[in-house]
């Protein structure tokens, strides 16, 4: 067994009954199925543990279902703390609202409304993230995004105080919200619905789901879309229309499929991925004078 390192034995000491994890490979961890080794990964099971855990490391990483996040292959020193599956947590809040905890997933909270006989969040079925992370980059699909629901956001502090911000003030936006530039850590939302028969919500999220199936390679590893919605454009048909459907380098390529995805062939690194990026961001500037903004997070 390797010798642990100084940060490590600190960390050991100071939280004797957290689950940590030493030396752990982040392909584990991401959707893209890449990543080195973090030095240390944490799994907080309550709010308390997660604060104490800030106040050790401030800077700590802070890592959901890893489906937006593009690890480095040398991988990271410092903290590492999952909140997927940690963090957990579904229960009605009214009559028409449901309270979800950041740990957990878009897609199982969509189905609890549904269970729940509300309607409005479907089109988040089939994103693949947390419901921290899709607070904090405003997650969409089909027509739908987060900051329509949002009613409100609890979060926590570095300095271990817990604020609830009203939706309103979340400053949403495309992919954006406030928590891209405060240091804060979402621990839950509510979400505000519409009463709908139970079958028809399902049936719908069943439509969109089919519609995903029938067009994004879900068969394949990747962090979603790879780059942001241009203004009055689509990734897709920019990057379609340079011909580089199906472009490659090493082991990462845009899908055949659907041109705004990246995905890993198999042994794709993050040097692969950002190459392959920077390249068809070089290219649909060159043929259509858009510059397209990565979606995918480089850590």
């Amino acid at each position: 067994m390797q010798e642990l390192t100084e940060f490590q034995k600190q960390l050991a000491e100071k939280f004797p009954t957290t689950r940590l994890l030493y030396d752990e490979p982040m392909a584990k961890h991401t959707s893209l199925r890449i990543g080195g080794e973090a030095e240390a990964m944490v799994f907080p099971q309550n709010v308390p543990e997660l604060a104490a855990l800030l106040r050790f490391c401030p800077g700590a990483r802070i890592l959901g279902a890893g489906t937006n996040i593009l690890a480095p292959d040398e991988g990271l020193l410092g903290l590492t703390i999952c909140l997927k599956d940690c963090l957990d947590g579904l229960s009605r809040a009214s009559d028409t609202e449901i309270r979800a905890a950041a740990g957990v997933t878009m897609s199982r909270a969509a189905v609890f409304a549904a269970n729940m006989g509300l309607a409005g969040m479907e089109f988040a079925h089939g994103i693949p993230g947390t419901v921290g992370g899709g607070i904090y980059m405003n997650a969409g699909a089909y027509g739908g995004e987060l900051q329509q629901i949002c009613k409100s956001v609890e979060i926590l502090r570095e300095d271990g105080e817990v604020v609830t911000i009203p939706g309103e003030e979340m400053e949403f936006s495309y992919r954006s919200s406030r928590l891209k530039r405060e240091r804060a850590v979402v621990l839950s939302a509510i979400f505000s619905l519409s009463p709908a028969p139970a079958e028809d919500v399902k049936m719908r999220m069943k439509e969109l789901q089919r519609k995903r199936s029938a067009s994004q390679p879900l068969e394949l590893p990747s962090a979603g879309s790879a780059f942001k919605r241009p203004a009055n454009s689509y990734a897709a048909a920019l990057i379609d229309g340079a011909g580089l459907k199906g472009y490659r380098v090493g082991g990462a390529a845009i899908s055949t499929k659907h041109a705004g995805f990246a995905v890993n062939l198999g042994g794709a690194t993050a040097r692969d991925v950002r190459q392959l990026l920077g390249d068809v961001a070089r290219s649909v500037y060159e043929d259509s004078g858009i510059r397209l903004e990565p979606e995918i997070l480089f850590w």
